[in-house]
């Protein structure tokens, strides 16, 4: 669970570090892959074309 302190009573910027805070932990992330059932071979293709394009991605960098 997340918590946020609102400081001086200012709401907006505690609203601003929850989002930041819910960003950071995941959760829309999950609720978006969660929405719909992948099958476990579409999952595994997806895994390793994210895994292919990571690795040109760093390829470029150090390149």
């Amino acid at each position: 669970m997340t918590k946020v302190v609102v400081k001086d009573g200012n709401i907006d910027n505690a609203m601003r570090r929850l989002k930041v805070s819910v960003a950071k932990s995941g959760v829309p992330s999950k609720l978006k892959e969660r929405k719909y059932y992948k099958k476990p071979g579409v999952k595994r293709r997806e895994e390793k074309e994210e895994m292919t394009r990571n690795a040109r991605k760093h390829a470029r960098r150090n390149a």
